[in-house]
């Protein structure tokens, strides 16, 4: 029985074979119809997805901006208030040395003696360089030492007076200061040649 019913299915499909075509076109019709809407469906969904993932995108980007905007402000004004304020300690610590000077002034103007000027000129002067040495100002040495672009700036050389002494500083204009181990001002030199 089964058989015969294949049998005439074949056989109304080879004489109509409109029938069979139209079934055919009927069938994947729908079947493109819910292919379409079944595609369709997903791409919406995808595409709201994906305008909704910009749009997080977008909002962090723009919260990460502002805050970036916010830290470069906050450094910038950190970083105006500690140049303002850079120097406020050493002057601070100087502010002694300069009452110390006041006061030698006036001793200067009524002293009658010479010595005690000087030895209260001495006193500041000592109490100045021990003050600037704490907060890590140096002497550059340089006399009789081998000439060292490192630290000195020559001035002009000179005919040595022996010849231990070319190559050598004979003479400073004009003194050397490093800071924290950095020159922040080269000896002015006199070199032997």
């Amino acid at each position: 029985m089964f058989n015969k019913k294949k049998n005439n299915e074949q056989e109304e499909n080879i004489i109509n074979p409109e029938n069979t075509s139209e079934n055919v076109t009927e069938n994947v019709e729908v079947t493109d119809a819910s292919t379409l809407e079944i595609e369709q469906a997903p791409e919406l969904s995808v595409e709201e997805k994906l305008q909704e993932e910009v749009k997080q995108l977008n909002d962090k980007y723009l919260r990460l901006y502002a805050e970036f905007d916010n830290y470069k402000r906050r450094t910038q004004k950190e970083r105006v208030e500690l140049l303002q304020t850079a120097g406020k300690d050493v002057i601070v610590s100087l502010l002694p040395v300069l009452d110390d000077f006041d006061r030698a002034l006036k001793a200067m103007e009524t002293a009658a003696d010479v010595a005690p000027v000087k030895e209260g000129i001495l006193l500041v002067s000592t109490k100045l360089k021990n003050t600037l040495a704490q907060k890590g100002l140096k002497d550059v040495e340089s006399i009789n030492l081998p000439f060292d672009t490192d630290f000195h700036e020559a001035i002009t050389n000179i005919p040595a007076p022996n010849e231990k002494l070319k190559g050598k500083v004979l003479d400073e204009v004009e003194k050397g200061y490093t800071l924290n181990d950095n020159v922040i001002r080269f000896a002015k030199v006199v070199v032997g040649a």
